[in-house]
């Protein structure tokens, strides 16, 4: 068979090519050529190695390092024709390579796809990492606004979605920005992870070739703090591990799971049963049959495509799942999962940023809903544990002056002090002072708690951190 109807990057050992649905059923490169930028500076810091230990000329090293800028070039302007038949990433970039300079063919010396694609993933891992460090920041960036705007505003907390105890805006916001916070360790530490150099591991177990790996691990950026290569220490695992693959799409799901608990509470907030946000035009949509319909969908679907972001880890650790070491082709879907996290939360973040920027709260709304009394309940027990009353005791005799109140049909401060004092004599003239919310946040001025100077003291941490 003519060699040009074999496959030109490994058909020597074949006497005929793939089938053309083999052809179609196998190939990648309709996903991994998002990998190219991230391929091509491997190349180059291979290329740069075999030309240190005597495996490349100087001018070969030239022609391939000319190569290499120009499909940059082309890549980033779309001029490149991807080929299907090439499968993946690697082979169209090495044959569009030699198509340029004979030299390519030595670039292959002492490298496998194995490695070459476990390298260019860690390069993306870091990559993509950075990105969505950036874009957290975004989106913290907006809530810290938000919260600074209305740091004190009085609103309910809930618990089981009923009003449970009073807090203030800037402390609920604040909540979502501890998370994301989380999350932004979270991908540092993935990025970290992934900061180690698997070229020259080949196909499982190296060359026989004098290849110095640290060499390359400087020029590709594996390094640490000091400078010095980060290698992986084992050829087999080098090119079987996906652990930084399950690492980064658990990270893009705990945050896509906390963007989601954020859409919730601004969804719920938005509607008109709560009315304590107005979200802007810009990131809202409206019903193609009600006139009057103003519907958050930018958050509907945040918190919808949780689910996607969720069922990719779970794609992942099923296609792990069971494999022998060392490569196996199903490993080819390990990239689709991890793209797709990294494109969606992405968009996420993004939305969430944008969406936030130009809200506002309702003070109106948000301290008529604050007023409540019966958020105080738990403070009028504290009052009588503060009298030496044990707290289950105290806390069954609100629980009788709730219940009074209710078949009073009044509420709690309305009671009278014969009435209170029936139910519990320790209950003093004064009690009715815990209903005022400037002492409740006055009273909470300990770590984690919604006092002013607490809510303050957070604020400004988070600013000096993101400004």
């Amino acid at each position: 068979m003519p060699d040009n109807e074999k496959q030109v990057t490994w058909g020597g050992r074949f006497g005929s090519k793939p089938d053309d649905l083999m052809q179609v059923f196998g190939e990648s490169i309709s996903f991994d050529r998002r990998l190219a930028p991230y391929d091509l500076q491997g190349s180059l810091g291979h290329a740069g190695m075999l030309a240190e230990v005597g495996l490349l000329t100087p001018e070969e090293f030239e022609e391939i390092k000319n190569g290499i800028t120009e499909l940059s070039e082309e890549i980033a302007s779309d001029e490149f024709q991807w080929k299907l038949e090439l499968e993946d990433v690697h082979m169209n970039l090495e044959q569009a390579l030699r198509a340029k300079t004979e030299a390519a063919d030595k670039l292959h010396a002492g490298r496998s796809r194995n490695d070459q694609v476990a390298t260019d993933m860690r390069l993306f891992f870091k990559d993509a990492c950075q990105q969505l460090r950036t874009a957290l920041e975004g989106a913290m960036g907006a809530l810290l606004k938000l919260a600074r705007n209305h740091a004190l505003l009085p609103i309910p907390g809930y618990t089981h979605l009923q009003r449970a105890q009073p807090v203030t805006v800037g402390h609920h916001l604040l909540a979502h920005i501890e998370a994301l916070g989380r999350d932004h360790e979270r991908f540092s530490t993935v990025a970290e992870h992934a900061n180690v150099c698997p070229l020259g591991s080949g196909a499982l177990a190296g060359s026989t070739l004098p290849l110095d790996r640290e060499h390359v691990a400087k020029a590709l950026g594996f390094v640490d703090d000091q400078g010095l290569p980060r290698l992986t220490p084992n050829g087999m695992d080098a090119v079987a591990d996906r652990d930084v693959f399950v690492e980064f799409a658990s990270a893009c799901a705990t945050c896509s799971l906390h963007l989601s608990r954020l859409s919730e509470d601004v969804i719920l907030w938005n509607s008109s049963e709560f009315g304590y946000i107005d979200l802007p035009d810009s990131f809202t949509t409206g019903s193609s049959l009600m006139p009057q319909k103003k519907n958050p969908d930018s958050f509907e679907l945040v918190r919808g495509k949780t689910g996607r972001i969720l069922g990719n880890l779970n794609n992942l650790l099923v296609t792990i799942k069971g494999l022998p070491l060392t490569y196996n082709r199903d490993l080819q879907e390990d990239k689709p999962p991890v793209f797709d996290s990294f494109d969606e939360l992405s968009l996420c973040l993004a939305v969430v940023a944008g969406a936030l920027k130009d809200s506002s709260f309702n003070e109106e709304a948000c301290r008529d809903a604050a007023s409540d009394p019966l958020l105080l309940a738990t403070d009028l027990a504290d009052y009588l544990v503060e009298r030496g009353v044990p707290f289950r005791k105290a806390h069954h005799v609100v629980g009788e002056l709730v219940s009074l109140s209710e078949h009073k049909k009044a509420t709690l401060p309305d009671l009278t002090d014969q009435e209170v004092q029936a139910v519990c004599p320790q209950l003093e003239p004064d009690w009715r002072e815990v209903f005022d919310l400037e002492r409740a946040f006055a009273k909470r001025e300990k770590p984690g708690m919604p006092g002013p100077g607490q809510i303050e003291g957070r604020i400004r941490y988070w600013e000096s951190l993101l400004d």
